[in-house]
């Protein structure tokens, strides 16, 4: 029997999910800030509870990259989010103006930093599926 690299054994549900929520997420985060400074349509309360949920995927994506051990190639992606995260929420609850102007940039940095991630899973997903596609094929064949 063949061994098969952990990393073929598959992306959990709740990773992907996660991943795509934080992606989300941010590109909302943008919009909702867009909309409450040019526009006024929106108070930036939308802006504040949008920021407040982030956590809640970075968290599970952090989580999984420590507890489960095929997901250890996404672990700088994740841990780079994390901290971006942190230095976006300590630039968001300062008074001063000068952190604040650099809340849009570290926010940019943030959104690429998920999208790469997003982009690396994405990659690993239609590799795992075209992996094990060829495997049942192979399989079927030696029958």
């Amino acid at each position: 029997m063949t061994k098969v690299h952990d990393t073929l054994l598959g992306t959990p549900f709740w990773f992907v999910l996660s991943a795509r929520l934080l992606s989300l997420g941010i590109l909302s985060q943008f919009l909702s800030a867009g909309v409450a400074l040019f526009i006024g349509a929106w108070d930036w309360q939308i802006h504040l509870v949008i920021g407040g949920a982030l956590p809640l995927p970075i968290i599970i994506l952090c989580a999984g990259v420590f507890a489960v051990p095929r997901l250890r190639g996404f672990n700088w992606w994740a841990g780079l989010v994390f901290a971006l995260y942190i230095v976006q929420f300590a630039l968001a609850a300062g008074t001063d103006s000068l952190p604040l102007a650099f809340h849009p940039f570290n926010g940019t940095l943030l959104v690429i930093a998920s999208l790469v991630l997003l982009a690396k899973l994405q990659r690993r997903l239609t590799k795992s599926s075209t992996d094990l596609a060829t495997s049942r094929a192979r399989s079927v064949a030696r029958r």
